[in-house]
């Protein structure tokens, strides 16, 4: 039987929304580092995942880019994912 399709939210600390789908993947956390580069301008990488778990074993990869890439700083952060009405 396949899985129905949904819509995941996200709302991280600084109340930016992001929404994912329609998917049927079981996804349940949104990670997000934003990143402060020396000229003064802001890199944004995220991505989705199955488990909080998974997402916090990014935090590690996360140190390591900043140092290889140069950046002035980052945040890593993670929200939770809550299943919205199509």
């Amino acid at each position: 039987m396949a899985r129905r399709k949904r819509y995941l939210t996200a709302t991280m600390p600084d109340a930016y929304v992001k929404t994912i789908g329609p998917t049927a993947d079981p996804f349940t956390h949104y990670w997000r580092i934003v990143a402060e580069l020396d000229n003064g301008k802001t890199e944004v990488f995220w991505g989705h995942t199955r488990s909080l778990a998974e997402a916090k074993k990014l935090k590690g990869p996360a140190a390591d880019g900043a140092r290889m890439r140069g950046w002035k700083s980052y945040r890593f952060e993670i929200a939770e994912l809550v299943e919205t009405p199509a």
